[in-house]
Parts: structure tokens; sequence; C-alpha cells
């Protein structure tokens, strides 16, 4: 536990750091979740959830919540996936 001012007001700064980043990170989480669910069943409905699962990505970068890297590896992953899924639907 705190015992300083200071320590104690480090301990509020980054209590509210910590809510504010976590619904960063659920919101990206739930919009990559659903945009590969989509991809899986509906294929046609992919290109929209895509632009904007990479506008939350570079987002939670810009916050400083997810590093930068992290959201490159994340973005290629499901852009991956994108592609996959309208190549299978025009090969039927």
């Amino acid at each position: 536990m705190a015992n300083t001012k200071q320590a104690k007001k480090r301990a509020a700064q980054s209590d509210r750091r910590r809510v504010r980043n976590r619904s960063v990170v659920t919101k990206v989480r739930n919009v990559v979740k659903n945009l590969r669910r989509t991809a899986e069943t509906e294929a046609a409905k992919v290109g929209g959830l895509l632009s904007s699962a990479v506008s939350d990505l570079d987002i939670a970068v810009r916050k400083g919540v997810l590093h930068r890297k992290t959201a490159s590896r994340l973005k290629s992953r499901i852009s991956k996936t994108v592609n996959k899924a309208n190549k299978s639907t025009k090969s039927k």
C-alpha cells in the first residue's frame, strides 16, 4: 500500500489509466473476434469490418495501449483471414 502522498497519487493515476486502457483493449478484442467470426460465415460483410478493426487498432496504438508492432501483427493476421475468406467465396 502507498505510504507517501506522491505514491498515493501515482496509485490513483495508475488506476485511472488501467480503467481507460481496459476499455480500449476490450473494444479491440471484440472487433477482431467479430471480424474473424464473420469471415467464417459471411465473407461479403468482412470488408467494412476490416477497416473498422484497423482503425480501432490504430487508435489503441495512438493512445499507447498497444505497441505498434503488436497492432501491426494483428492487422496482418486479420487481413490474411479476410483475404482467405474472399478467395474461398470466389472459388465457390
